[in-house]
C-alpha cells in the first residue's frame, strides 16, 4: 500500500490544451519507477495530489481508468498558483503524486445495473474514468445499459472531443450532448443539462444515476432524477471540489462529521440528506 504522504515522482508525456478559453489542461503522467505504478491500484471516482515542486500540491479527480495501464491523467483549471504552475509545465519535466486517495464508485453495485452518467464542464472529469472503465471489453458485458448526459456552455468547453465522438459511434452507449449556448457548425443539443435529462427520461427501474459538475446544475438535475423516480440511494455524487490535504488533518473538506477527502468524495444523495447543508 501506497505511503499517503509520499509522493511518486512522474514524468508529464503529454499537455495539450481541452478548451478554446485554454483555462482547461490535460496532463499524461507516466511513472518514473515500476514499484510505484504497481502500487497505485485505483478505482473510478478516487483522487490525488499533484505536487508541483516549488510551489505546492493541490487535489485533483482521476480522469484515466484503471485499464489504461501505466499512466495517469488529470484535467486541470487554471485557477491557482499550483494549476498554473501545472499549464505551464513542459512535457518530459518531473511532478509527485500522492494518492489514490478517498472513496470511489460503487462499482459492484453497479453490476447488473443500468447506468445514467450525468456532468457539466470541467467536472466530467472522474466520469470519463468511471465510463472508459464500463466500456472497456473485459468489463461492458458486467454492466446494464449505459447513458452518458454530458454539457458544458458552449461546444469549444467539452472535455475529450475525440473520445466523445467516438462514444457516439457506438451501439453499447447512449452519449447525449449538449451546450448552453451554441454556435456555427455545431449540429448537438442546445440546453441546459437538467432540461436535456427530463428529456431523455431515463427510467430509473434496475438504475443508478451518477452526477458531477457545477452545484447550479447539481441543484436543478437531482429534482428532475427524483421526479423520474430515482430513489436517493441510487443516485451518486462527488464533492471533490471541498478537498484540500486529502489525508484528514487540515479539516478544510469535513461537512458535519464528515470528512469529503477520507469518507467520500463520492456519497450517495441518501448520505448527504443526513448532512449539514454545506455542499
Amino acid at each position: 500500500m501506497n505511503n499517503p504522504y509520499l509522493p511518486a515522482p512522474m514524468k508529464v508525456v503529454k499537455n495539450f490544451t481541452e478548451t478554446t478559453d485554454k483555462l482547461l489542461h490535460t496532463f499524461t503522467l507516466k511513472f518514473l519507477r515500476e514499484e510505484d505504478e504497481k502500487n497505485f491500484r485505483y478505482l473510478p471516482g478516487q483522487f490525488a495530489e499533484i505536487c508541483v515542486f516549488g510551489k505546492g500540491e493541490a487535489p485533483f479527480g482521476i480522469a484515466s481508468s484503471p485499464t489504461e495501464a501505466g499512466e495517469l491523467r488529470f484535467t486541470v483549471m487554471k485557477v491557482g498558483v499550483v494549476s498554473t504552475a501545472l499549464h505551464l509545465i513542459k512535457e518530459g519535466e518531473v511532478v509527485g503524486v500522492r494518492g489514490p486517495l478517498g472513496n470511489y464508485y460503487p462499482i459492484e453495485d453497479f453490476k447488473g445495473k443500468n447506468l445514467v452518467i450525468i456532468g457539466g464542464g470541467f467536472a466530467f472529469t472522474t466520469l470519463r474514468s468511471l465510463a472508459t472503465y464500463i466500456l472497456h471489453p473485459d468489463n461492458r458485458k458486467d454492466f446494464g445499459d449505459l447513458t452518458v448526459i454530458y454539457g458544458a456552455r458552449n461546444p469549444g468547453l467539452l472535455l475529450y472531443k475525440e473520445e466523445l465522438a467516438e462514444w457516439e459511434k457506438r451501439s453499447d452507449i447512449n452519449t447525449v450532448l449538449t451546450v448552453d449556448r451554441g454556435e456555427e457548425g455545431w449540429q448537438g443539443r442546445v440546453g441546459f443539462v437538467p432540461a436535456v435529462t427530463k428529456e431523455a427520461a431515463p427510467k430509473a427501474e434496475n438504475c443508478y444515476a451518477i452526477v458531477c459538475g457545477p452545484p447550479v446544475m447539481i441543484k436543478f438535475t437531482l429534482p428532475v432524477l427524483e421526479e423520474l423516480g430515482f430513489p436517493p440511494e441510487r443516485i451518486i455524487m462527488s464533492l471533490e471540489m471541498r478537498m484540500k490535504c486529502g489525508v484528514g488533518m487540515c479539516g478544510r473538506c469535513n461537512i458535519g462529521p464528515k470528512y469529503v477527502c477520507k469518507d467520500g468524495p463520492v456519497f450517495t444523495l441518501a448520505e448527504l440528506k443526513e448532512l449539514p447543508a454545506e455542499y
